[in-house]
């Protein structure tokens, strides 16, 4: 009987481990007490799993249950009866841009602790190709005592959850699925194909379906970054950017791609990975690279935008009030990790400009906790200077902007789903 346990109970391991316990008894891992209670009272703060379903699929723990259904624990113990292990905890960057493994070594110290001969584990977190062969599977042996491809195998599944998106779920998301070992692999995509409705890939190795991971992001840096490049040069030839790529989609094979602030776990991170992991073997990576840094760059661009619009309606710059329309990394969605919005905000004070951030999605303790922000839920009731909307929630499209303005008051409208009358510019 296949028993799952999951590591790490975020907005990648949640969603994976309620599908998984719709047919398979499934324990949900995670450090974070509170966030294990809240799970086992049905509750998803991150939204991406709804209350009920949540609730559908909680069971209370038993070890010897073959029932499907989700306990979730903070304790590592109650995970020994498992016989597959799945590790989706987070793989960031550090200061320096650097892939930061620490989340992921750790993780595999606890399932090497508790591995047994048999068993399988799972990697889903985002990595460099190589990565799970080269520093995950030695510490599993080391922790275990066990021998990798004898006693246990491993595989690699990349996650793709798309955060706050509600039409493509996890399992409306063809997976990609790889094996240490031809029957390992099988057995993994099987898996994974008895809850993903949308299918499944084998790829032929683990590297390769990391290499697929690391490179969907890349691509997708990479097109946005050609694409806020041309904002900018079209903003120096007073072109409506938004107007030209309309335009241009009217051809069949043309890319929509907007511009914007490049945050979030994957496309602001992955790169970094692949970036590194290439320059270790000696080639310097020239594109990925500069999509990189032409992403990073927006948002100082869009705070000179803000000021040069204020100067050109006559405002002071200096004590100046200014509004920023939602923090999150995405619209209708809470996740803060790896905003670029900070970007934006940084560099408005740095203007020495007073800066009011108004989120109704985002938690103003973890918003504190990972940037030292402090944030609104509330419209606030004064009036400001400027507007930046820098996250398209649906709460923001209905505003009323004149009640937010001072006179001569300018409104920037990063995302671009503003009318006319009301934005001043738009990215």
């Amino acid at each position: 009987m296949t028993k799952i346990g999951i590591i790490g109970l975020g907005y990648v391991g949640l969603p994976l481990a309620r599908l998984f316990a719709t047919k398979y008894p499934v324990i949900g891992f995670d450090i974070n007490r509170q966030r294990v209670d809240e799970l086992n009272n049905g509750v998803d703060h991150t939204k991406e799993v709804e209350n009920d379903l949540l609730k559908e699929v909680l069971t209370d723990y038993s070890t010897d249950s073959d029932a499907p259904g989700l306990y979730c624990t903070a304790r590592l113990g109650e995970l020994e009866n498992c016989n597959v292990f799945v590790v989706t905890v987070p793989t960031p960057i550090d200061k320096q841009k650097n892939p930061d493994l620490t989340p992921l070594i750790k993780a595999s110290e606890s399932v090497g602790r508790i591995l047994k001969k048999g068993d399988t584990v799972i990697y889903e977190s985002t990595v460099y190709p190589g990565a799970t062969e080269e520093e995950c599977i030695p510490v599993l042996e080391k922790v275990s005592g066990l021998k990798f491809n004898e006693d246990f195998t491993v595989g690699y599944s990349p996650e793709r959850i798309n955060p706050g998106d509600k039409e493509h779920t996890v399992e409306k998301i063809l997976k990609v699925t790889s094996g240490s070992t031809p029957e390992a692999g099988k057995r993994i995509d099987e898996l994974y194909n008895s809850v993903i409705t949308a299918g499944t890939h084998l790829a032929p190795t683990l590297k390769v379906a990391e290499a697929a991971k690391v490179i969907e992001n890349s691509q997708r840096d990479i097109n946005i970054a050609f694409v806020n490049e041309l904002a900018k040069i079209f903003n120096k030839l007073n072109i409506d950017t938004r107007a030209v790529l309309e335009a241009a989609s009217t051809k069949w094979n043309f890319l929509p791609f907007q511009p914007g602030l490049v945050g979030g776990h994957c496309i602001g991170v992955d790169p970094y990975y692949l970036a590194q992991k290439a320059q270790e073997v000696g080639y310097h990576p020239e594109i990925i690279l500069a999509g990189r840094r032409m992403n990073d760059s927006m948002g100082n661009y869009v705070a000179k935008e803000v000021v040069k619009l204020m100067i050109d309606n006559d405002q002071q710059i200096k004590g100046a009030d200014v509004l920023v329309l939602g923090i999150t990394f995405k619209e209708n969605c809470p996740d803060v990790r790896n905003t670029r919005v900070t970007d934006v905000i940084d560099s408005l004070k740095d203007y020495g400009v007073n800066v009011t951030i108004f989120d109704p999605w985002a938690n103003k303790e973890e918003v504190e906790h990972e940037y030292g922000l402090s944030i609104v839920n509330e419209l606030p009731k004064h009036k400001h200077n400027a507007i930046v909307l820098a996250v398209a929630h649906d709460e923001f499209k209905s505003l009323d902007f004149d009640s937010l303005k001072k006179e001569r008051s300018i409104v920037y409208d990063v995302k671009g789903i503003l009318n006319k009358n009301i934005a001043n510019k738009k990215l």
